[in-house]
């Protein structure tokens, strides 16, 4: 018995210092994280500390929402948690100096405190989209766009549902993208700058600093003698090897890590070319899909009725193209080049495989899922910057002249990769979809181009704007009707948009609708971009300006009569253009207006 009460009165008196008698519960957050950032924290007044602390704060809360899956701590948990934040600043209150209130700690918002409520109040195309632009290393450019997506998502669902807690819901998508959308996690030195404003990493003193340049000094003596020594030695390695080098670098191109493959490897990865294996056919041959040794899927592009006249020609065009490296344009990853007495004289080039297939597939192809507006947004926008970098950024320039729908390939995240640019190259003059010197595709070739075969960038332009039309309306390039009457899809846009019908243009059902404004505007950009003149157009940067920006679509000139008008459009056009000789103005259905102006004599 004595046991027993000995054993009670230990418990009894140790019980009230395991368990606090308020109900609080040690903290679950882990503040220690925040120790380099607070030792090395720039000198801010009041205002600049408290707002450094709420960022800190924050990253603290994404590192908790990682590990747990919640947003916030439970509520019982407060006060430790302020204590736990306020032992790493033991000369600065937090909360008189700052304002915060104990309960603000483990406040959520709008009642949504776990990552699976969160998801669930947002559409999943948004969180793909969050997740596309944060979901890399976001030093440098890759910060603004991560930034902008999250942006984007607090402007639709919490700009005005900001509350006062320290995890207000406008820090949410900060919060969510450090923790979740992105794979390096919030204690990553680029994430928690360009998400918290945080640097985790020490920062040395100035004592520091120059220890580091007298070791530098040092070294760098050290490494100089090194290299004067080893210098006579090196040349001659470099001598014996010259030989080496130059096989490896036709077998292997360093300058784009382009691989030159044998035609038995691609018969092995295509199944020798089998019909199953076809995933494409076009003017310049058929595209079958493969899967190297590796085991990564690839495409492979089979050019018909080569010779070998040209090859090393066609090998330095090859390196040129593959030196082309955009997010929005397909990678090329090598060539093939060779001759048997079954096959005859082969050319070949491997691509990267897109697994969502084209945007052709997508519009007109069996799939009975339609793509949403933010996805058919951001195959715009992708295609649009592919196109400026090959008109704007590639040196030389590069004009694609085949632009079409399924030329725009799409991967697992329905991010737009402009394909074949650089093919036209490669084909013989009059190997081509309309069988004249023209290349290109009936629908999306310029007026200018299929008439006088003048070609310039504003050509591909042209093009472009028939695809967007496409994504806006559902509709074909160009179809015929059943009286055999052609139907094109620019023509028809611009007669809306003439008619103030701008939205009409929108195809019915589309899923997750934007903004009026937004729809017009990108119906705006189509028709001005499809315009038949080619001195109409915008650049293809000016384009992109226009999609991802505030910047206005300017004023559409006034179209000629489309080649394909029947005798009532000529009649109702002589007469537009004998009420109005000065030009019209109409108004959108969304109340922008659209001047139209460079009257055209139609002779």
């Amino acid at each position: 018995m004595s046991t027993r009460y000995l054993l009670c009165f230990i418990i009894l008196t140790f019980l009230p210092f395991c368990f606090p008698q308020n109900g609080t519960i040690p903290c679950p957050l882990n503040f220690t994280i925040l120790r380099p950032a607070l030792s090395n924290r720039p000198q801010f007044n009041t205002s600049g500390v408290c707002n450094f602390l709420l960022q800190g704060l924050r990253l603290v809360l994404s590192d908790y929402l990682e590990r747990t899956g919640s947003f916030v701590p439970p509520s019982n948990s407060s006060d430790s948690c302020w204590q736990s934040y306020q032992s790493l600043l033991p000369n600065f209150n937090l909360r008189s100096s700052c304002g915060f209130q104990t309960a603000w700690i483990s406040q959520g918002c709008l009642d949504l405190t776990t990552r699976s409520e969160f998801e669930a109040s947002v559409p999943t195309t948004t969180l793909n989209d969050v997740a596309l632009s944060c979901n890399q290393s976001l030093g440098g450019p890759a910060c603004a766009s991560c930034t902008r997506s999250l942006s984007n998502l607090q402007a639709l669902y919490w700009s005005n549902n900001s509350i006062a807690n320290v995890s207000d819901c406008t820090a949410y998508p900060f919060i969510y993208a450090a923790a979740v959308a992105n794979h390096f996690g919030p204690t990553n030195e680029d994430t928690a700058i360009c998400l918290f404003s945080i640097r985790l990493s020490d920062s040395r003193n100035g004592e520091g600093k120059q220890k580091g340049v007298v070791w530098g000094v040092i070294i760098g003596v050290g490494v100089g003698l090194a290299v004067f020594i080893l210098g006579f030695w090196f040349l001659y390695r470099k001598h014996q090897d010259s030989k080496k080098k130059t096989r490896d670098r036709i077998q292997n191109l360093e300058s784009t890590n382009l691989v030159k493959f044998t035609l038995d490897e691609i018969k092995e990865a295509t199944r020798n070319f089998s019909i199953d294996n076809i995933i494409g056919r076009g003017g310049y041959g058929n595209v079958y899909k493969g899967h190297l040794p590796d085991g990564s899927g690839v495409a492979f592009k089979r050019f018909k009725n080569c010779s070998a006249v040209g090859d090393a020609n066609f090998e330095h065009e090859v390196e040129v193209i593959a030196s082309v490296r955009h997010v929005n344009l397909v990678a090329l990853r090598g060539y093939c080049t060779a001759t048997t007495p079954s096959d005859g004289h082969q050319r070949i080039i491997v691509c990267d495989l897109m697994k969502n297939g084209s945007l052709h597939d997508h519009l007109f192809g069996p799939t009975k899922a339609r793509l949403s507006w933010p996805t058919r947004r951001k195959i715009a926008l992708g295609t649009a910057r592919g196109l400026a970098y090959l008109h704007h950024g590639a040196q030389p320039a590069i004009i694609h002249r085949d632009i079409k729908a399924s030329n725009i390939l799409l991967d697992d995240m329905f991010e737009a990769k402009v394909a074949d640019f650089g093919l036209a190259k490669f084909t013989p003059e009059g190997i081509s979809h309309l069988t004249t010197r023209v290349a290109g595709t009936m629908g999306y070739v310029a007026p200018e181009y299929a008439l006088y075969g003048q070609l310039t960038d504003r050509s591909d332009v042209y093009s472009f704007g028939v695809i967007l039309l496409e994504l806006l309306s559902g509709k074909k390039a160009f179809t015929m009707s059943d009286e055999n009457h052609p139907s094109v899809v620019a023509d028809w846009a611009w007669s809306l948009v003439r008619s103030d019908k701008a939205l009409d243009v929108i195809e019915a059902g589309m899923p997750d609708l934007g903004p009026p404004e937004v729809l017009e505007k990108h119906v705006l950009v189509a028709v001005l971009c499809s315009h038949p003149e080619l001195q109409c157009r915008p650049s293809m940067d000016q384009v992109v300006k226009m999609l991802e920006t505030d910047v206005s679509v300017p004023s559409i000139p006034e179209r000629p009569i489309p080649l394909v008008a029947r005798i009532n459009d000529i009649e109702r056009s002589i007469e537009c253009h004998g009420s109005d000789q000065v030009g019209k103005k109409g108004s959108t259905s969304s109340g922008s207006s659209i001047e139209v102006f460079h009257k055209h004599t139609i002779s």
